[in-house]
């Protein structure tokens, strides 16, 4: 058996309000518009998760409400704080606590785009997945049986996408 993997960093968030804690910041409008079109995609690839876990930040839960819209019934969604502004040991230990086949978590650069990087066997053939910009979405396999076995670079891509591709705005 195999476990699946789907790596959301949120999507485009609002900066328009001064003093706004970066926890509480939302996203603004052409991030909703691009967690709908991830969701609409990862949906239309047979990319559902079982579990979702997310950083609990305003943007991050506004990020799975675009994104949710796409499946019904939803999957079982929890917050987990070590996953903002996250190393990427940490975003290791909350996957390894996963216990569902196909996981998705959604969190916060620079520890996404790093986590992305370290825990593939090769990175996709798109000249984003470094930089690891707003709503980029791998979907990655392990070969393991258990998420508590998982380390680093065991996953193989299966896709990437960013909003652009979707979009082409």
């Amino acid at each position: 058996m195999t476990r699946k993997l789907i790596l959301t960093r949120h999507a485009k968030s609002d900066w328009s309000t001064p003093g706004l804690r970066d926890f509480d910041r939302p996203l603004n409008k052409r991030g909703r518009k691009s967690a709908t079109v991830v969701g609409a995609w990862l949906a239309e690839k047979g990319y559902r998760p079982d579990e979702v876990v997310l950083s609990g930040a305003k943007r991050t839960v506004e990020t799975w409400h675009g994104i949710e819209a796409a499946f019904a019934p939803a999957p079982p969604v929890r917050a987990e704080g070590d996953l903002y502004d996250a190393s990427t040991e940490a975003i290791l230990t909350v996957l390894r606590r996963a216990t569902a086949p196909v996981v998705m978590l959604i969190g916060h650069n620079p520890g996404f785009g790093d986590f992305a990087n370290r825990v593939v066997v090769a990175p996709p053939d798109h000249w984003r997945f470094r930089d690891y910009p707003t709503c980029a979405t791998t979907v990655m396999r392990f070969p393991r049986d258990d998420w508590a076995d998982v380390g680093w670079r065991e996953a193989d891509v299966i896709d990437f996408v960013v909003p652009r591709d979707l979009t082409g705005d």
